[in-house]
């Protein structure tokens, strides 16, 4: 069926405006925005919608860049009936789709659940974070992951195993078109007030190192095997470089920004130049960490 046909209890917006849901500030709209009312109101609607209908999730839109000329098909966002976080013993968390980071270690800690404080420094959801096994500060997703529920683009729902997800640097094995809706994270028994202080350490080492009152999209590019991105981007002389009103961040190189009305266009731009560059000066190809998204 298409999409103007299908009835659901949540919000279905046609030629939906993305730039405000992203960090960047730019880029086209969603043919069609749909924010479902609850699980069974997305595995319906999927069911029902016409396969040849393309489906992307949208989280916290930290790590995209959504091209001038929009994006085809449904754009689904996940709003608060997937944003708890609930714990299920003294180790587990059980935590929705559309929770951010924050709210996910904070629940952690609160509950003397140890490990998960680097995701207070994953400016994204847990959907996004579980589909890219999301890390920093020396943990990744993989190393808290018990298990992810998905639905697929037909509207099943499956429960997906740690090893089944397949994951690698910034990689899972998640089709195309899936939407992560839940995820079960274990941590260890910790202290609160210990697991509070590094949450605090990783909040005041973000706010020192990165640009997070600017318009960014959070890391551009992938640490490459043996190296930093950001060190590279700057022996490339490629710190504070502009195209258009798009600039690669002089406080951290491998931060690209929106000073102001930078289109999608000329920030993707400046993140090819950037590539050109680097292996120009050093021989080592970046490979893209954000999602470019939509159609030019």
């Amino acid at each position: 069926m298409s999409v103007a046909t299908l009835t659901t209890r949540g919000k279905l917006t046609p030629q939906a405006p993305l730039a405000p849901l992203v960090w960047f500030k730019s880029g086209g709209a969603a043919e069609t925005l749909f924010e479902p009312a609850d699980r069974d109101d997305l595995t319906a609607f999927l069911a029902d919608l016409d396969p040849a209908v393309p489906v992307m999730a949208l989280g916290l839109g930290s790590n995209m860049i959504v091209r001038d000329g929009g994006v085809p098909g449904v754009t689904i966002r996940l709003g608060k009936p997937f944003a708890r976080v609930e714990r299920l013993d003294d180790t587990i968390l059980r935590c929705g789709g559309g929770a951010s980071g924050i709210l996910v270690s904070s629940t952690a800690r609160d509950a003397g659940i140890a490990g998960l404080e680097f995701l207070r420094g994953i400016p994204g959801t847990v959907g996004g974070f579980v589909r890219m096994n999301g890390g920093a500060y020396g943990r990744e997703v993989a190393d808290i992951l018990v298990s992810s529920t998905i639905v697929r683009r037909d509207g099943t729902v499956e429960e997906w195993p740690l090893d089944r997800l397949g994951y690698t640097y910034r990689h899972s094995e998640l089709p195309d078109g899936v939407v992560v809706i839940a995820a079960t994270l274990r941590g260890t028994l910790g202290d609160p007030a210990t697991i509070g202080a590094e949450m605090e350490r990783i909040a005041q080492a973000r706010e020192d190192s990165q640009p997070l009152r600017s318009r960014t999209g959070g890391s551009t590019f992938k640490n490459p095997p043996g190296h930093k991105a950001w060190a590279l981007i700057d022996a490339a002389g490629c710190r504070g470089l502009t195209v258009g009103d798009a600039q690669v961040s002089e406080k951290h190189c491998n931060f690209l920004l929106n000073l102001g009305s930078a289109s999608s266009r000329e920030i993707e731009a400046l993140g090819e130049e950037v590539r050109r560059r680097v292996l120009a000066r050093s021989g080592v190809q970046l490979d893209w960490e954000i999602q470019r998204i939509g159609v030019e």
